[in-house]
């Protein structure tokens, strides 16, 4: 790898960060599918869903006989099956498939802008933002669609942004088993910009870090510079 000059600059203290103390290695796949595993749920019918959906139209205050709502329980039904599909796939096979004639790269590896749109977990409404993803490759590399598709996949459960950004970066560890894994996600909640406080514009950022990235501020600090665009 080659070395990187270190500058002025401070490294990512200035985020909030949900870095771990060690490195993802230490941690054995069991504990991976632990805390990715969730408990079987067995789903009601669609028309228990779509009942579901009238009984709250009924509650908000409108009728849902009426023209416009009437067709509403079915659209919303087929909405959920789409915002949370995640559930019904697995992360980890995005990655199975690696490639190890690379021409000796050897250095970052990172997809900065990734589109996220997923939903709290607590009031049930849109989590919109972007993530950056990094990884610094041993011997094998992903194809690059593959790193979108983890995340898409983890934004497409109910989700809090702190366990979404940790589960995105210990899944690209476990299965790649790279140098370090850098992930970050910059978010706007909708639970707080359009209730409660009523606050837009607030944005939130999360970061984890394994490996070199935590390790070492140098590649901390090249993380940073090239999701702002300003690394070299």
């Amino acid at each position: 790898m080659d070395d990187i000059n270190r500058k002025d600059q401070g490294p990512l203290s200035t985020l909030t960060q949900t870095a771990s103390a060690n490195t993802f290695s230490n941690v054995s796949a069991l504990s991976v599918k632990k805390q990715q595993t969730r408990p079987k749920i067995e789903r009601p019918s669609r028309e228990k869903a779509e009942e579901a959906v009238r009984t709250l139209l009924a509650w908000a205050g409108d009728d849902p006989d009426r023209e416009g709502l009437i067709e509403t329980p079915a659209r919303v039904t087929r909405a959920y099956e789409e915002f949370f599909a995640g559930y019904e796939e697995d992360p980890e096979v995005e990655l199975k498939k690696t490639f190890e004639q690379v021409g000796g790269y050897s250095h970052m590896v990172l997809l900065r802008d990734i589109a996220v749109a997923s939903h709290c977990e607590h009031h049930m409404v849109p989590i919109l933002g972007k993530a950056h993803v990094a990884y610094l490759p041993t011997n094998k590399v992903v194809g690059l669609s593959k790193l979108a598709r983890v995340v898409e996949i983890f934004a497409r459960r109910l989700q809090t942004q702190e366990t979404m950004t940790v589960d995105i970066a210990r899944t690209i560890e476990h299965v790649l088993e790279p140098a370090g894994v850098a992930v970050q996600i910059e978010a706007a909640h909708q639970c707080m910009t359009t209730r409660g406080i009523r606050n837009p514009g607030v944005v939130t950022i999360t970061t984890h870090l394994t490996g070199v990235f935590l390790n070492d501020e140098r590649w901390e600090r090249r993380f940073a510079e090239q999701i702002r665009g300003s690394g070299t």
